[in-house]
């Protein structure tokens, strides 16, 4: 993979640690980084090497949010179709990307997190944070209200009201927090933050990579469904599934379960023909 001015991709035993890079902006997010990374996600859904992505930031912080020059004074001139080509862009890798990314995806908090990064924290599948990391929906301070797709973002992992009152008073919080506000998964001190993506990574990539790719595109599409949609649709879905998996899992899932008797579903993965 190319060298990247804005983005920085590290590989380690099927894990793409995908880092946002401009640590001396605090990995705010330009338009320059929403094209790279547009191209770094295209190329890693077809590279042997990617298993699960995590995504992060360099230095200490995960992402500031938006650049603001880029994203708001650079653009207020432009024609709305101008305009409208910038924000398309930010959206093809933060939200309609990730959203339905093939591969498992991890945010890993590092610290400094606000505003427009919520976005992309939301749309990985799994999220952990440090313990010291700093979240803050700070647009109220100056001026403008969480854009984008950021309301909706935390609107699909916190309550109402939690989402509400950061929005509104503009206060901090830490990984702890987020955390209790399921904003993230889980919180662990920065020192072990590290270690406990990777081994959340790797037990990711025991599963049988067809039925975790389809697994979660179930839970993301019947979650906007009514109950009688999604049991027609996740019938369908588990068929597929079936008929898609070279792996064959639902057999030989059975088989060892049923037949030898070798492994209990509720305790672990079956033993897996790699």
């Amino acid at each position: 993979m190319k060298s990247y001015s804005t983005v920085e991709v590290r590989f380690e035993d099927g894990i793409a640690w995908v880092a946002m890079n401009r640590p001396q902006k605090r990995n705010a997010i330009s338009v320059e980084m929403a094209r790279e990374m547009v191209e770094v996600f295209d190329a890693l859904e077809t590279d042997a090497r990617c298993q699960v992505v995590v995504l992060t930031g360099t230095g200490d912080s995960f992402s500031a949010g938006m650049d603001l020059k880029d994203y708001f004074r650079a653009t207020d001139g432009k024609s709305p179709v101008e305009r409208a080509r910038v924000y398309r862009l930010n959206a093809a890798w933060q939200w309609r990307g990730l959203l339905h990314y093939p591969n498992p995806t991890i945010a890993m908090v590092n610290g400094w997190c606000f505003g427009g990064a919520f976005t992309p924290l939301v749309a990985c599948d799994l999220a952990v944070a440090a313990d010291e990391a700093t979240f803050g929906l700070s647009e109220i301070n100056w001026g403008i209200i969480p854009a984008g797709v950021v309301c909706k973002a935390i609107s699909t992992v916190m309550s109402q009201r939690d989402a509400l009152y950061y929005i509104m008073t503009g206060e901090t919080f830490d990984g702890k927090r987020a955390a209790e506000l399921r904003l993230v998964n889980e919180s662990v001190p920065r020192a072990r933050l590290e270690a406990r993506t990777r081994e959340l990574a790797k037990t990711l990539m025991q599963k049988n990579p067809t039925v975790l790719r389809q697994a979660k595109t179930a839970l993301r599409y019947s979650a906007r469904m009514s109950w009688d949609e999604a049991a027609d649709y996740l019938s369908a879905k588990s068929d597929q599934s079936t008929f898609m998996d070279p792996e064959r899992g639902r057999e030989e899932g059975m088989r060892q379960f049923l037949d030898e008797k070798s492994y209990k579903p509720g305790l672990g993965s079956y033993k897996r023909k790699r």
